[in-house]
């Protein structure tokens, strides 16, 4: 099977691509784990893999890498075909979610095996070992064991043995997961610094929206072994392509309803909480029912009479401050509306007080959000 022309690829043009994928399905006897994926990354990008357990994410990290072989496809890395090569073949690193450090072996013998396992000279194994530990703050814990080392430092010496032979990409599966809130926050920034010191692209996979938008340049959601949506993180975030993208990425309130008029790129929603200016769901008409998403910090609460001038250009919705979450320079603000649902408001603390059981308003920007027909949500 022949590639298609690259331009065609997911709707990006990506001359000299790093990385090429062109209709590659993964099956395990009945079930599907990846379906027709085509992607194309560039050479110097910062690529997510971002969606639930169990979309395929995984499965295609490890084709890429050449512990799976597709049933259907083909997989190029710097233009060759590599869809039948092992992985030692491939040039590819790797970096796992449980570090897979020898136990037995120092943090220099763990850093340089892959070399070893090539068979480089002792003066190559050297020169690149000294480059590998200045670039991850390693040095001086070249003789000390994993045991010795901390969540972190363990961290940075799985990076290192996967970039010392300094592969054409990295891939990266849910390397994170097992070290705490702080230390990920901190080697999020970390893993993105290398990433642009080094100018190859890295492959990351993972469930967590955050690190996703922390970290790549363009993200793929999955689901059920297909991309739901690829594209910025920019555009994932503020356009989601579907229901599905609108609740996974970032934080978004859901209301049903139903489609009244459509005006242009506006249409009306009738709900139980009233009437919302939305923007027009593709495909749908007057009369469809209808789910609407806004994010929680799209919207704005104020205290019920305080500067209550309806204004045509917003949605206003009023209710009763149930709780207030306060989560350090945010504040989530729990709105219970009159016919039993919640609105979350995600905000600075006000100087204006508020205190739970005080009736409230809810404005936030007419046509703002996502919507979609109900039967493709």
């Amino acid at each position: 099977m022949s590639l298609p022309p690259i331009g065609s690829i997911a709707g990006v043009a990506v001359p000299n691509a790093a990385l090429e994928l062109a209709s590659v399905t993964r099956r395990f006897g009945p079930v599907t784990a990846v379906e027709r994926i085509d992607l194309a990354i560039a050479q110097e990008e910062f690529f997510a893999l971002l969606g639930p357990s169990g979309s395929g994410k995984t499965t295609l990290l490890r084709i890429i890498a050449g512990l799976e072989r597709p049933n259907e496809g083909e997989v190029r890395i710097a233009g060759q075909v590599v869809t039948d090569l092992p992985p030692y073949r491939r040039h590819v690193g790797m970096v796992f979610q449980n570090f897979l450090l020898f136990p037995h072996k120092t943090v220099a013998e763990n850093i340089v095996f892959p070399l070893r396992m090539q068979k480089q000279g002792k003066a190559k194994r050297d020169a690149q070992l000294g480059w590998i530990l200045d670039l991850l703050h390693l040095r001086g814990l070249e003789a000390r064991y994993p045991h010795e080392l901390s969540g972190g430092q363990q961290q940075r010496v799985a990076l290192a043995r996967g970039l010392i032979s300094r592969p054409a990409l990295l891939l990266l599966d849910e390397p994170l997961a097992n070290l705490d809130r702080e230390l990920r926050s901190e080697m999020e920034v970390e893993i993105r610094r290398y990433q642009k010191e080094l100018k190859i692209p890295f492959i990351y996979v993972t469930h967590n929206q955050e690190e996703a938008l922390t970290m790549s340049d363009r993200i793929a959601v999955m689901r059920d072994g297909r991309f739901e949506q690829i594209g910025a993180k920019t555009e994932i975030y503020t356009n989601p392509a579907s229901a599905f993208v609108a609740t996974f990425v970032g934080h978004a309130n859901r209301l049903d309803g139903e489609l009244t008029e459509i005006d242009g790129a506006i249409a009306r929603m009738k709900w139980a909480g009233g009437v919302l200016l939305v923007p027009k769901p593709s495909g749908a008409n007057a009369g469809d029912r209808v789910r609407y998403f806004i994010k929680h910090e799209d919207l704005e609460v104020t205290p019920a009479g305080h500067n209550g001038v309806i204004a045509n250009d917003l949605n206003q919705v009023s209710g009763t401050l149930r709780d207030i979450i306060f989560k350090g320079q945010t504040a989530n603000y729990i709105i219970a509306l009159p016919h039993g649902s919640d609105l979350v408001v995600s905000d600075t603390p006000r100087s204006v007080s508020l205190r739970p059981s005080d009736p409230v308003i809810v404005r936030w920007p007419a046509g703002s959000g996502a919507c979609f027909a109900a039967e493709s949500a």
